[in-house]
């Protein structure tokens, strides 16, 4: 740790463009702005993101940054979170926020459209257990309302508004619940089923690194 970061050589920028889709360009456009948050270090740490001024009126920036330390995001069936990340693992939670290109196969776009939800899906599932439950719901409403003067984090509305989103959630996945019934938690197949017909290659976006993806939106 503390050592300098030189970039990635040729051989490096080939290989990281084959495996997050981003071009040479854009690569190294990215490892400029590694540079830049991490003052030229071979890792980034979560307090070198407040630098990042862009984030600071974005809702969910708390889980934006929490998205670049979770292992779920690069690591496979890992789970947990980590410290400090290199640039492959910055450019691979970059690469979840990449536009579609120009002609790619129905296949492809399946698989990118898979591999977005399945970022989202971790984003909301906070406690990462495979399921967003309505605890998960309650901590994303907390946050996307804690800017609000009006609104505490304990406040009734807050629960509420939380409550009724997942009851709306519930019904597109299952239908009309029964009073005795019990929902323990959306899984990633429920999760998918409510994404359907919304263009989520339009949705999640990200500005605030300065390179050809913009914001972040839902």
């Amino acid at each position: 740790m503390g050592a300098s970061h030189s970039g990635p050589d040729t051989r490096e920028l080939r290989e990281l463009s084959e495996k997050t889709g981003f071009s040479v360009d854009q690569i190294e456009n990215l490892n400029r702005r590694f540079q830049q948050l991490s003052k030229n270090k071979e890792t980034l740490r979560r307090e070198d993101f407040d630098k990042v001024t862009d984030l600071d009126v974005n809702p969910i920036r708390a889980q934006i940054i929490e998205a670049f330390f979770d292992k779920r995001n690069y690591s496979g069936m890992q789970t947990g979170p980590v410290e400090e990340i290199n640039f492959e693992q910055f450019l691979t939670v970059m690469s979840h926020f990449r536009p579609l290109k120009a002609r790619m196969t129905e296949e492809q776009i399946a698989s990118l459209r898979k591999e977005k939800l399945q970022f989202l899906f971790n984003m909301y599932d906070i406690d990462a257990d495979g399921k967003i439950s309505l605890e998960d719901y309650r901590h994303l409403v907390e946050d996307l309302l804690s800017r609000n003067p009006h609104l505490g984090k304990e406040s009734a509305s807050v629960t509420s508004i939380a409550d009724a989103a997942m009851l709306e959630a519930v019904t597109i996945i299952k239908g009309q619940m029964e009073p005795h019934q019990v929902y323990e938690g959306m899984t990633f197949e429920d999760f998918v089923k409510i994404w359907e017909g919304i263009d989520i290659e339009t949705k999640m976006h990200v500005r605030f690194l300065n390179v050809e993806t913009p914001h972040f939106c839902k």
